[in-house]
């Protein structure tokens, strides 16, 4: 989706003078007046655009979509490639809607067919966005973030997003770390932050509403995401399952939702069946997947009911089957059918 804006946008700004990174650092802490809220009343025209979170695996991009939707979108484990499709998550606050989208961190490792469906999500996702978001952890530079930083096409804004502020002991590295990253790209702002930091993300909402045109608003004002109930529930259960096995399950494990099904109910509100297949690649996968007597997949479909449960505001009935497709990950054909792009 395309948009055209309407009045000029903030070019790339200048280098930022020591003080200028001071003053930043400062407002990432907390010990200076936050930047005015996007939050407040609305008081003009409609702002609308779309805003690309992007970087390598683990560096906290799922978390910070949260944190912006202000709900759980988008799930999140210490696992590496843990998020593996393009997920837009919406907030709207007074003038302005942010349409976030959440992207796989690019994969540079391994060559498989499902890690080459999920770098084309990235690369379709940064290509046609108003702003980019280049999530990075506070004060380290890889080489992996410089692959990704390498796709970012010229014209487009970007945000470079200092994240996991809180667990730099050292403040004081930070800021020739930040005057290094202007030589390797000309970012339009620096953002030192946590994603776990509510005056950090209110801060962010107002450094993005102004590199957003102005046009009408693309949803509903109280809608959250475009996804539908269906993925997200095929997205919990991969969640715990990730959560519970931990290094022991290779990445490459996945979950089809076999069936969705919601039912009249005398005595709840709302009442849905949900029937899920947890796919994995070795029968010594599906094993460690059950548990000894199957505690552990009981375990995994407890804690995705009641996650569910409060997500979809329903009574859910989940079942949980675990089935071994080998090499299911470099198979393109069952790579899309089991819904990767």
């Amino acid at each position: 989706m395309s948009t055209q804006p309407t009045d000029p946008q903030p070019g790339p700004a200048p280098a930022q003078t020591p003080d200028e990174i001071g003053a930043m650092l400062a407002a990432a802490s907390g010990r200076v007046a936050p930047v005015a809220s996007a939050a407040a009343a609305a008081t003009g025209p409609q702002r609308c655009g779309l805003i690309a979170i992007v970087g390598k695996p683990n560096v906290g991009k799922s978390t910070l979509l949260n944190a912006l939707v202000g709900q759980k979108i988008s799930i999140t484990s210490r696992k590496a490639q843990t998020t593996r499709h393009r997920i837009t998550g919406i907030r709207t606050l007074g003038d302005t809607q942010f349409v976030f989208v959440d992207t796989p961190g690019f994969q540079t490792r391994h060559a498989t067919a499902l890690n080459k469906s999920l770098n084309k999500t990235v690369m379709g996702a940064i290509g046609d966005v108003d702003l980019i978001l280049f999530v990075v952890e506070a004060g380290n530079f890889t080489l992996a973030d410089a692959k990704v930083l390498s796709l970012f096409k010229p014209g487009i804004p970007t945000l470079l997003i200092a994240n996991k502020l809180d667990t730099v002991h050292r403040r004081a590295e930070i800021a020739p770390w930040l005057k290094s990253m202007q030589e390797r790209h000309p970012f339009a702002e620096f953002v030192p932050m946590s994603a776990k930091n509510k005056a950090d993300v209110e801060r962010l909402y107002a450094i993005c509403a102004k590199y957003l045109p102005e046009q009408a608003w693309w949803y509903a004002e109280d809608e959250l995401t475009d996804r539908s109930e269906k993925f997200l529930a095929s997205e919990t259960v991969r969640e715990k399952l990730f959560r519970f096995t931990g290094d022991e399950l290779p990445y490459t494990s996945t979950v089809v939702i076999e069936k969705f099904e919601e039912e009249a109910s005398k005595t709840h509100a709302r009442m849905l069946r949900i029937a899920a297949t947890i796919v994995v690649e070795r029968d010594s996968h599906k094993a460690m997947v059950i548990g000894e007597k199957g505690e552990r997949l009981k375990r995994i479909g407890t804690e995705a009911r009641q996650e569910l449960e409060k997500l979809m505001g329903a009574k859910v009935f989940l079942e949980l089957w675990v089935k071994v497709r080998s090499g299911w990950a470099d198979d393109e054909a069952r790579v899309r059918s089991f819904g990767y792009e």
